[in-house]
């Protein structure tokens, strides 16, 4: 009888067990069959990621724009093939070829895949991988839990299209500038550049026009005009122009660091290069690129404006591609014209103990970066945003700086460009002749590429 009882028994504990099993298995494939969702934040989250570690790396203006523009790019190529709003690169910008094909069936997830390949060459392109692969790898594993067959397929597809755009890449002539000499500072003659305090560092990218553009036919497509002709006479234009610089500096401190003048200059100073002497210690300060600034403001616009996925790697890729051909423009014409900071100038000549309310950068003068980056970022940023785009732009509050406000894009490009006189380190010709050589660029991307219509 005892046999009779615990056989059944033993008998239901197994059956009931194996459909335990059972359960769990079909929860965990249940589970795993669930779809992946890439929302725009995780982009967004992603990019600022990357742009702290370009701060703690310290890369130089010219190449943090290059850091920005290839992800944006491979990510871009991913979405124009799934997304009828979008067309593809490929024989629009130089030398760029179809990215491998995307093929539906095998399961791959479009905007998962666009970001492990944005991911994977954003990590190649900084010295610090280590940092983001906390991030990387916090999202691949909540990725490959949540729908392990998706995720392996999206990975594989991502990475297949990075390495055809890291292929790319590699064609640029970036590893060939960095063997190449150092600028020669040269001052037999009296206009030319020179090193600047506190650091008296060597002219940065000298080689950066030999960078292959992406949209303009050549770095000198946009040669702007010759700065003023070199004179210390009183009456010429060069003159009056170095004494404004100094004159505007004086009369904006002359109360101490409360005029809006003030304010201006260091909410849009952007220099990764800052360096502070205590003693005999001199060491650096980190902040954003002005490259990095208007990747900012993208984010603040895509946000405002609750851009979808595809529709914020757009806006991304777009302000990448001006802002790297802004680059690439400006160092041309900044080592053709050579031209001698104010500081330098004004030490020598007016007023030893002066010195600009932002640390001289160091490279030669004529254009001002900012000025030609801003006026290309805020011409691409209008085509998709509108004339009347108004937003705040808290980009510098890690910095301490407060939220300024702007009811356009260009206009917020016209504060940043005059910024570098009430800085002190650029001259008016610098300024004006920049923003217009930058909104040049940003015109030429307008018409010349075709990726969508205005977001609405």
């Amino acid at each position: 009888m005892k046999n009779l009882i615990t056989k059944p028994k033993a008998f239901l504990n197994k059956f009931f067990g194996l459909l335990f099993i059972a359960f769990l298995i079909s929860c965990t494939k249940e589970k795993k069959e669930e779809p992946i969702v890439i929302s725009s934040e995780v982009l967004h989250n992603s990019i600022d990621k990357i742009v702290e570690i370009m701060i703690h790396d310290i890369f130089s203006p010219p190449v943090a724009s290059r850091i920005f523009a290839y992800p944006n790019i491979a990510a871009y190529e991913i979405i124009a093939q799934v997304n009828p709003d979008y067309q593809s690169l490929a024989g629009q910008i130089t030398d760029l070829k179809p990215v491998p094909k995307l093929d539906t069936v095998q399961g791959v997830n479009p905007q998962l895949a666009a970001l492990i390949a944005h991911m994977n060459i954003s990590r190649q392109l900084i010295f610090s991988e280590d940092k983001f692969d906390v991030l990387q790898d916090s999202l691949f594993n909540q990725w490959r839990t949540l729908n392990e067959t998706e995720f392996e397929a999206s990975k594989t597809y991502g990475l297949k299209v990075a390495e055809h755009i890291k292929e790319w890449m590699g064609n640029d002539n970036y590893s060939q500038t960095r063997t190449m000499p150092k600028f020669t500072v040269n001052t037999d003659e009296a206009y030319r550049w020179q090193p600047t305090p506190p650091a008296y560092m060597d002219g940065i990218e000298p080689h950066w026009n030999k960078i292959r553009p992406f949209v303009l036919d050549s770095a000198s497509q946009f040669k702007p005009i010759p700065p003023p002709p070199f004179s210390m006479e009183k009456d010429s234009d060069f003159y009056k122009e170095l004494i404004e610089v100094y004159d505007i500096s004086n009369k904006i401190t002359e109360n101490g660091d409360e005029s809006e003048e003030v304010a201006i200059a260091k909410f849009w100073d952007c220099n990764p290069y800052v360096s502070v002497t205590r003693g005999h210690l001199m060491f650096a300060t980190k902040k954003i690129t002005p490259g990095a600034h208007w990747i900012g403001i993208t984010k603040i616009a895509c946000k405002q404006t609750n851009l979808n996925f595809d529709d914020t790697v757009f806006a991304y890729t777009k302000t990448s591609l001006a802002i790297a051909d802004a680059f690439i423009s400006c160092w041309d014409e900044k080592y053709r014209s050579n031209l001698i900071r104010p500081e330098t100038l004004i030490n020598q000549h007016i007023d030893e103990n002066w010195k600009p309310i932002l640390q001289t950068p160091p490279f030669p003068e004529y254009t001002s970066g900012h000025s030609v980056v801003s006026g290309a970022a805020a011409t691409a940023l209008t085509s998709i945003f509108g004339e009347d785009f108004s937003f705040s732009d808290d980009t510098e509050t890690p910095y301490g700086l407060p939220i300024r406000k702007y009811t356009s894009f260009n206009k917020a490009a016209d504060e940043a460009a005059i910024s570098r006189m009430y800085g002190g380190i650029h001259y008016r010709a610098a300024v004006e002749v920049g923003v217009g050589q930058g909104r040049k660029i940003g015109a030429l991307l307008n018409s010349k590429i075709k990726m969508a219509e205005k977001i609405k």
